[in-house]
């Protein structure tokens, strides 16, 4: 199956994958946060032909997932680690961005809301309310009276969008720590 086939069986799949990421303790947000990061992978990567694809996007799926784990886990450790060496009070941080984390979060939110502002104007009622307000697809389909199929077409389009102004972003930033530069490092 082609990665434009894997595309179309993820947008089939992800009611059951958000439900496989819910029974693994993932929460709500965090299982939609999962599953947009699979789906701009399958957007941005060229995969090679894959002959189970179910298979392969449930393992893609729980991969992400636990992947996700991990990081929290570790940042929840850097941080422990960091207040009782900087004499944080009973782990006491400080949760505030820096001011450059900041700067850099509200460009990228205004390049997001341009990406966004560009779309469709169907397509970006539909993100908006499935993504932001959480509406269901079958909720949104049966109020502008189309299809299911026809909402994930207009997600897909929002999502690719945002991945292309992501996939520039990142080209853009001179200090970026992207695996795409590394990609085939050790080949002869």
């Amino acid at each position: 199956m082609s990665d434009g086939g894997l595309v179309s069986q993820f947008g089939e799949l992800r009611p059951a994958l958000l439900r496989y990421l819910m029974a693994r303790g993932a929460l709500a947000d965090e299982a939609e946060d999962i599953l947009q990061d699979v789906h701009m992978k399958l957007l941005a990567d060229h995969i090679g032909p894959v002959s189970q694809a179910r298979a392969y996007l449930y393992s893609m799926t729980n991969n992400h997932f636990l992947m996700h784990r991990r990081t929290a886990g570790r940042r929840v450790r850097r941080e422990e680690d960091w207040a009782g060496i900087n004499g944080g009070r009973d782990g006491e941080v400080d949760e505030r961005p820096s001011v450059e984390t900041e700067l850099i979060a509200k460009e990228q939110l205004a390049i997001l809301q341009r990406v966004l502002d560009d779309l469709p104007e169907r397509s970006r009622i539909i993100f908006r309310r499935f993504r932001i307000d959480g509406e269901p697809q079958r909720w949104i389909a049966e109020e502008l009276g189309i299809s299911v199929s026809a909402v994930e077409k207009h997600l897909a389009r929002a999502y690719e969008a945002i991945t292309s102004a992501r996939l520039r972003w990142d080209e853009d930033r001179p200090d970026r720590r992207h695996l795409t530069g590394e990609r085939n490092r050790h080949a002869t």
